[in-house]
């Protein structure tokens, strides 16, 4: 995280995930274009859900916040559907002005842990 403030959250049986962007956690390299960045978005929360003992599949919701979402939408949205289309958690996509580092996604993710 970049502030004081824990990856996941484990309130009952539900795990409640900050902002997990696109950074590489060893390197701290930002891959290049959204369908990139979404999948390392994605490899993030597995790793984070997985370290908590719990799973992509176990993920109810997830909220995405593009900085682009013109540009960005059909590409993070293809790559976002490899993923979780047979799990089908509810989503909700907001476009913003900027993220805390210079990245093009971060989602916030609710799961069952």
């Amino acid at each position: 995280p970049l502030g004081p403030y824990p990856h996941a959250r484990r309130v009952g049986n539900l795990l409640f995930l900050s902002g997990i962007g696109p950074r590489h956690p060893k390197t701290e390299q930002i891959p290049e274009g959204i369908e990139a960045q979404t999948r390392a978005c994605i490899e993030n929360v597995k790793a984070i859900l997985e370290d908590a003992g719990s799973s992509l599949e176990k993920v109810v919701d997830v909220t995405v916040f593009l900085t682009n979402i013109d540009r960005d939408f059909a590409g993070y949205n293809r790559i976002y559907g490899e993923f979780f289309a047979a799990i089908g958690p509810t989503r909700t996509t907001v476009g913003v002005v900027a993220l805390p580092i210079p990245i093009s996604i971060e989602l916030k993710v609710i799961a069952e842990s």
